[in-house]
């Protein structure tokens, strides 16, 4: 017997949070009833139906690392019909993007239908490293490091930088580029980090996540993940 918003998620249907939110909505029956009871056991011989669609439990379990382009939503569908990460991918299987990447940032983001591994990778516990590569609109000094240091804090909650290191200088465009390493999933929280210090982002790359990397890969193309990487990152729990 399982909980049944995990059982959801390790369907890959969706997050084990928003699981929840759909059992507390009314949108989940088990044997022809609505379940709202969170934490509500269910077995294998049951059947489960999640907004009047019965879900499938022996879906096979698929992994993809796409380099994202700009101008492409990380979500699997957009009410203002803008491309999604999820229309780059050539599968039949109904994947979604683990985290977000802005709008306008690019680089490496995993796709899948596997909710548990999903779990595993956004839980803040497991303080995964996320690699990114930020363009700024000035040069980073002595005074910027002593601030970064003590802490910049960000909608009232300090961001642990884990790495910084500059790049490149362009001092006649009088810009950066500034590698940095963090473990957190805040939602624009590289583009605020260095507000707070007085910079534009000009453009953000995610150049890796945990061990993985971009390699190759060009804007708007993706690879799958070989078994052994799915385990590997199973093993960041």
């Amino acid at each position: 017997m399982e909980r049944l918003q995990k059982v959801i998620a390790n369907m890959g249907l969706t997050s084990r949070r928003k699981a929840e939110e759909l059992i507390s909505m009314g949108k989940v029956k088990v044997n022809g009833e609505v379940v709202k009871t969170l934490g509500y056991k269910v077995s294998e011989k049951d059947i489960i139906e999640v907004n009047g669609e019965v879900i499938n439990n022996d879906i096979k379990k698929v992994y993809y690392l796409l380099n994202k382009p700009r101008e492409v939503i990380c979500s699997v569908s957009d009410d203002k019909g803008r491309k999604t990460v999820v229309d780059l991918i050539d599968t039949e299987t109904r994947i979604y993007p683990v985290g977000r990447l802005d709008y306008d940032t690019t680089g490496l983001i995993i796709l899948t239908n596997d909710g548990e591994l999903t779990n595993i990778l956004t839980h803040p516990r497991n303080e995964i490293n996320k690699v990114y590569i930020a363009k700024i609109n000035g040069i980073l000094n002595e005074s910027d490091f002593k601030k970064i240091r003590k802490g910049v804090v960000i909608d009232n909650r300090p961001l642990v930088v884990d790495h910084l290191k500059v790049q490149k200088i362009d001092r006649e465009k009088t810009t950066s580029l500034v590698e940095i390493t963090i473990h957190e999933g805040r939602n624009h929280v590289i583009r605020k980090f260095f507000e707070k210090l007085g910079y534009d982002v000009m453009k953000l790359t995610r150049v890796s996540y945990a061990f993985l990397n971009i390699d190759d890969l060009k804007s708007g193309e993706y690879r799958t993940l070989s078994l052994k990487e799915v385990q590997k990152l199973y093993s960041l729990k």
